[in-house]
C-alpha cells in the first residue's frame, strides 16, 4: 500500500510538472505571437512616425521574417546543444528589449534595428518550445499539449490588435511599446521560476539510445532526411494557406465579391476563431490516432473543397461566413497533427534541430506569399488568391498521403 500511495505522489508530481511547463511554454508561445502582430497592427501609426511609405514599413516586416528564416535552423541546434530553456529566455528578453526599444525612437534605421532584434529573438520559439514539451509531458498527453501550444499562439494573435490599439489609444504609442515590451521578460522570469519537467528524468531513463544520441554524434547524424525536407515545403505551403485566407481574404472578399468592410471582416474573424476552436479539438485527436498524415489530409483536402466554391461562386454573405468558419475549424484541427509529423520524422534527440528546420518553411512562406498575392490582386481576378489558397490546401493534403505512405513503408522495412 505504502508503495502504491508513492506511486500515486509520484504521479500526481509529474502531472503538475507537466502543467506548469505546458502553461509558461504556452504563455512564452502566446507573447510570441503579439510580437509577430505588432508591426503590421502598427502600421498605420508607423507610418506617420517615421514619415516613410508602406514600401519601406514592408521593409521592416521583411527584414523580421528573413532574419528569422536565416537563424531557425541554427538555432535548433544550439537548443539541443545546450537545452531549450535558456535559448527561451534570452529569446523572450530580447524580443521584449527590441519593441520597448521601438516605442522611443522616431528613427527609421532604428526601426529596422528593432524588426532585425525581433527577427532574431522570434528564431528561439518553435525549436525550444517543442523541445520542452517532447522532454516534459508523457507521451499519451503530447498531441493535447501541443494543441495548447498553439492555441496559445492563435490567441497571442487575436489579443494583438485590441491591446495594442487600446494601449495606444488611451496611453499613446511608447507606453504601448514598453508595456508590450514588458511582456517577454515577464514571461522569461516565470519560466526561470518553473521546475524543469520530472518527465525529461523518467524518459532519459526510459530510452537510453536517446540520452546517448545527444551527444557529439547526434548533432547532425541524420537530420537532413527526406522527411524533415519535406516538412519544410510542408510547413511552407501552411504559411501560403495562412496568408491568403487570412491575410488577403478581406481584400479578395471586398474586390472580387462585392461585401463590405464589415462583412469580410466577419468572414475572417469566423475563421480565426474556428481555426482556433479546431486546434484544441484537434489535441485529442492526434493522441487517439497514429496516421497524422491522413488526418492532415482529410483536414485540408475538404477544406480546399470549400474554398474552390468560395473562388468560383458568389454565395451569400451568410453562407461564405459559415465556409470560411468551416474551412478555418478543418485547418485548424490538423496543425497538432502536424507538429506530431515532426516529432515522429526527429531523430531521437534532434527534435528542437527538427522543429528549427521545418519551422524556417513558415518564414520561406511569410516572405513568398505577400509578394504573389499581392502580384494576383494587381494584375488578376482578387478571386484567384481563392484559387491560390486551395491550391496551397491541395497540396498539402497530397502531402499528407505521401507522408503516410512513406511510413508506412518504412514501418514494414523495420519489421
Amino acid at each position: 500500500m505504502v508503495a502504491g500511495a508513492l506511486q500515486d505522489t509520484d504521479r500526481q508530481g509529474a502531472r503538475a510538472s507537466e502543467l506548469q511547463t505546458l502553461a509558461t511554454v504556452s504563455a512564452a508561445h502566446l507573447v510570441s505571437h503579439i510580437y509577430i502582430m505588432t508591426l503590421p497592427v502598427l502600421l498605420p501609426f508607423l507610418k506617420e512616425r517615421y514619415g516613410v511609405g508602406f514600401f519601406e514599413l514592408g521593409l521592416a516586416i521583411t527584414t523580421f521574417n528573413v532574419v528569422t528564416a536565416l537563424t531557425q535552423a541554427p538555432t535548433g541546434f544550439l537548443v539541443d546543444r545546450v537545452g531549450p530553456r535558456g535559448v527561451l529566455m534570452a529569446g523572450l528578453s530580447l524580443g521584449g528589449l527590441a519593441f520597448a526599444m521601438l516605442g522611443f525612437t522616431t528613427s527609421y534605421p532604428l526601426l529596422i534595428a528593432a524588426a532585425f532584434l525581433g527577427g532574431l529573438a522570434n528564431c528561439v520559439y518553435h525549436p525550444a518550445d517543442y523541445a520542452i514539451l517532447a522532454d516534459g509531458i508523457a507521451e499519451h498527453r503530447i498531441g493535447r499539449a501541443f494543441s495548447i501550444h498553439t492555441f496559445a499562439g492563435f490567441l497571442g494573435g487575436a489579443l494583438a490588435p485590441p491591446v495594442l490599439l487600446g494601449l495606444l489609444a488611451f496611453a499613446g504609442f511608447t507606453t504601448a511599446l514598453v508595456f508590450v515590451g514588458l511582456l517577454g521578460p515577464l514571461a522569461a522570469v516565470a519560466l526561470a521560476l518553473t521546475p524543469p519537467p520530472k518527465a525529461r528524468e523518467a524518459v532519459s531513463k526510459a530510452h537510453p539510445v536517446e540520452a546517448k544520441a545527444k551527444g557529439a554524434r547526434g548533432a547532425t547524424a541524420g537530420l537532413l532526411t527526406p522527411a524533415i525536407l519535406g516538412l519544410t515545403v510542408f510547413f511552407t505551403l501552411i504559411s501560403l494557406t495562412n496568408g491568403a485566407m487570412g491575410g488577403f481574404s478581406v481584400v479578395a472578399f471586398i474586390g472580387g465579391h462585392g461585401l463590405s468592410l464589415a462583412a469580410a471582416n466577419t468572414a475572417l474573424t469566423a475563421f480565426l476563431i474556428c481555426g482556433a476552436l479546431g486546434v484544441l479539438a484537434g489535441g485529442s485527436l492526434a493522441d487517439r490516432t497514429r496516421r497524422h498524415g491522413e488526418v492532415a489530409a482529410l483536414g485540408y483536402g475538404v477544406s480546399a473543397l470549400i474554398v474552390v466554391g468560395i473562388a468560383l461562386l458568389t454565395p451569400p454573405v451568410a453562407v461564405i461566413v459559415v465556409a470560411m468558419a468551416l474551412s478555418g475549424f478543418l485547418t485548424g484541427i490538423i496543425q497538432p497533427s502536424r507538429d506530431m509529423l515532426v516529432r515522429k520524422a526527429a531523430p531521437p534527440g534532434a527534435v528542437g534541430r527538427a522543429f528549427g528546420i521545418v519551422s524556417t518553411g513558415f518564414n520561406i512562406g511569410g516572405i513568398i506569399g505577400p509578394l504573389l498575392l499581392g502580384w494576383i490582386m494587381d494584375n488578376a481576378s482578387p478571386r484567384w488568391v481563392f484559387g491560390a489558397g486551395a491550391a496551397f490546401m491541395a497540396a498539402i493534403a497530397v502531402f499528407g498521403l505521401m507522408s503516410e505512405r512513406r511510413s508506412a513503408a518504412r514501418a514494414a522495412e523495420a519489421r
